[in-house]
């Protein structure tokens, strides 16, 4: 109910300027058509108000909708939470273990990284994302998760109406035309349903909503996958990146030291409470953590100084093995990296063979970095930054054979 008032109750009127984006535009949009045209079909299909199972059929159909939008808006308007401005530890000693955020003018809490977009710096940052025209972190990551499951679901119902309107519509005609028809589909019911028109119009629009229905099961479905796997790791995106950093330093300079990822609570029903909860707050304050046993409050923080303190870890060296177009839903590419394109509105790089990346984060089947325009990895060249297709590249081995520039050279002869 808490969750609730703050939905309805905004803090600021400016939050409702997050509704004029293409992201909730295009989102919003796609759920009003689907769901209007699941109502109507389905009063051609399965007539409401004279049987049980018609009844039923449209009652869950509503609830679909307002489970829908209720989660769309908590993860929208509630948001991630942020690290207050000007935050710091308690315990003053613990601040060498923390980066300093010179915007927020604040230290960056455990698990918090500066969103450019929303220009704060986030607990428990996930991703930025357009959909919502906001970050999915601390606060809202259960929201997000939620909708990501009920909007396939209430897809996957509102396909199987259209689809039974269609069929049961052309059954009762031999071709399209502007006259009305008789439909009674219950056999129980002996008494004439309504005449309900359904022309050639009707039928394009069922159409296109069927479309909309299938096309949104499999995109959303396959982030609610992501999400979860994410999720029942007690990760986070950038996290996971992270620590594919941190055995990427092990390995190099080959330290012997394992690299324990201190908020996996080692079991995956425990790492599911996290996240959910009966009460639907999320467990802690977004800036303290429980850690399983052998791991330091700040070993996650500790281990990106390192990486910050390196340079050659700052960015993972990968080598053009694969043109790329710069699409953002590559076809060419594979079925996972074409339903797993970055849920952003950061650009895409084109890649051409032979090409040198500075990788600075990634998913599975994406990586973000810098391509070098003029051949030189020397601090202040021009570059090229976006996302590009992790199976388009390879990562180098040592400096030697990622350093073009003569220096390089010099060591790999």
């Amino acid at each position: 109910m808490g969750t609730f008032c703050s939905v309805i109750k905004f803090e600021n009127l400016q939050e409702l300027k997050r509704l004029c984006h293409w992201g909730p535009t295009i989102a919003l949009g796609v759920i009003a058509i689907c769901s209007t045209m699941a109502m109507i079909d389905s009063v051609l299909w399965y007539w409401p108000l004279h049987t049980t199972g018609g009844s039923v059929n449209f009652i869950m159909l509503i609830n679909w909708t307002v489970m829908i939008l209720y989660n769309y808006f908590n993860a929208m308007f509630v948001g991630p939470g942020f690290v207050p401005l000007g935050w710091k530890p308690e315990n003053s000693q613990d601040n060498m273990y923390l980066q300093y955020c010179k915007v927020c003018q604040a230290y960056k809490a455990p698990r918090s990284h500066h969103c450019r977009k929303c220009n704060r710096c986030v607990m428990k940052m996930d991703h930025h994302c357009p959909w919502i025209n906001n970050c999915c972190g601390y606060q809202n990551h259960a929201s997000f998760t939620l909708f990501l499951l009920l909007a396939p679901l209430g897809c996957i119902h509102a396909a199987f109406i259209f689809v039974m309107t269609m069929y049961t519509q052309l059954y009762s005609r031999l071709s399209f035309g502007w006259n009305t028809v008789k439909i009674d589909m219950s056999a129980a019911q002996r008494d004439p349903l309504p005449i309900v028109p359904f022309g050639l119009a009707a039928f394009a629009a069922t159409l296109f909503a069927l479309g909309l229905a299938l096309g949104t099961t499999i995109a959303v479905g396959m982030l609610f996958f992501i999400q979860m796997k994410i999720i029942l790791r007690n990760k986070t995106s950038i996290e996971s990146w992270i620590e594919e950093k941190a055995k990427d330093r092990i390995q190099y300079y080959q330290l012997d030291e394992v690299f324990v990822f201190p908020y996996d609570m080692g079991s995956k029903w425990k790492n599911f409470k996290q996240v959910f909860t009966w009460s639907g707050v999320p467990e802690g304050d977004g800036l303290e953590w429980p850690i399983r046993e052998g791991c330091h409050q700040y070993s996650l923080t500790i281990e990106q100084l390192k990486q910050k303190a390196d340079k050659r870890v700052r960015s993972v060296r990968y080598k053009v093995i694969e043109d790329y177009s710069g699409a953002c839903c590559p076809l060419n590419k594979g079925i996972k990296t074409f339903f797993t394109s970055p849920c952003t509105e950061e650009p895409r790089i084109q890649l051409q063979k032979g090409e040198f990346i500075l990788a600075t984060r990634g998913l599975r089947y994406w990586l973000y970095g810098d391509k070098i325009l003029d051949d030189s990895f020397i601090e202040g060249v021009s570059r090229m930054r976006g996302w590009f297709p992790r199976n388009c590249v390879e990562k180098c081995p040592s400096d030697a054979e990622t350093d073009p520039s003569p220096e390089g050279e010099k060591k790999n002869r």
